[in-house]
């Protein structure tokens, strides 16, 4: 495997992970609700990565730099209850397919706007007629697939 495919199927991986967390965690918010899912995903979460911080030792060990980093990078945590609450109020309703779409049509959409403007320290990307057809073709398949 070369070093340039790697990070394409990690992204893969991550997207194979969402779809299955989105099934889960509306799963989990039929049982016993809807913030108290959010709660409990963000507290499983929390232990997971301090066993792997403390207990397995992972991490680059600059845990005490946290004040360093720039305000706007903290909203991570606000955005991840948006996103959970987001999914398992949605999923239940409209179906994962259709609305594992809607969200990956927004993601790219957002995307573009942050590479375009740099924004969050990003590389500064410009957007381009291809990316906007990209992203029509995308919101054509989109129909496509919420279609009934």
């Amino acid at each position: 495997m070369t070093p340039e495919v790697l990070p394409f199927l990690i992204a893969a991986l991550a997207g194979f992970a969402m779809a299955i967390q989105g099934s889960i965690n509306s799963a989990l918010g039929k049982v016993i609700g809807l913030w108290e899912t959010t709660f409990i995903v963000h507290l499983v979460g929390l232990l997971l990565v301090a066993a792997l911080l403390f207990i397995c030792r992972l991490g680059g060990g600059n845990l005490a730099d946290f004040t360093r980093a720039p305000w706007y990078t903290y909203l991570g945590g606000v955005l991840g209850v948006l996103i959970i609450y987001g999914v398992v109020r949605t999923m239940p309703k409209i179906g994962v397919a259709p609305a594992t779409t809607v969200i990956i049509l927004g993601q790219v959409f957002t995307a573009g706007l942050v590479d375009h403007f740099g924004l969050f320290g990003m590389q500064k990307i410009p957007f381009c007629i291809w990316n906007v057809l990209g992203i029509l073709l995308m919101a054509g398949g989109a129909w496509l697939i919420l279609k009934q």
